[in-house]
Formats: C-alpha cells, structure tokens, sequence
C-alpha cells in the first residue's frame, strides 16, 4: 500500500524524498482552515523550511491509518523541540486524497 511506504520513510528519516516520491506536481496541502497552498514547489519549500527549524525530533509513531478508495487518513503522534514553538508534543490527521499512484491533496488536523 502506497501510504505504508510514505508512512515508512517518514518514519526513517526521509521526509523530504517521501515528498519528491508520493506528491503530485499540483498537489495541495492545507493546515487545518488555513488557506490551501498549491504546487509541489511550494508545499517542498514549506516542507523545508520547517524542518530546517526543527532542532530535536525526540520521537514519532503512527498511531492508525484508514484507507479507502483513493483515500488514506494517518493518525500521528509526534514530538519535538522547534525553533519558534518550543518542545511540542502533538498528535494530528492527514487526510490524504491520491490520483495515479500520488497524493493530490492533503490536509492536516490538529490543535493548537
């Protein structure tokens, strides 16, 4: 199953050849209600720029997946300490929509 291995290398460390892997050039990728950002150029940045401020990953597991036609939805729990939040400990959903073997759009939910 397609989301097991985005799930995998995530989980490995390979967050960003997960990205360049699973995504779709004109995927979209939306954080809670905030508004859509569109093209894998620039959900890649976003991607980067926020790993680029993560300074300790203390921990990550997959706490459930759902799949359903062109549709999986992955329950994360993580843990890190990052630049301008602090130490957070969270858990959120993505909500993943595929289309020929790649995401076309995701959303993730969680709290603040």
């Amino acid at each position: 199953i397609l989301v097991d291995d985005l799930n995998s290398m995530i989980l490995n460390g390979k967050m960003l050849e997960a990205f360049d892997k699973h995504y779709a050039p004109d995927v979209t990728m939306q954080e809670n209600n905030e508004p859509p950002r569109v093209g894998k150029e620039v959900n890649r940045k976003f991607e980067q720029e926020f790993l680029s401020k993560v300074v300790e990953f203390h921990g990550a597991k997959v706490l459930g997946v759902a799949v359903g036609d062109n549709l999986s939805m992955v329950e994360w729990w993580m843990d890190m300490t990052h630049k301008d939040y602090g130490r957070v400990a969270m858990t959120q959903v993505a909500v993943q929509r595929w289309k020929d073997g790649q995401i076309v759009s995701e959303r993730f939910y969680y709290s603040k």
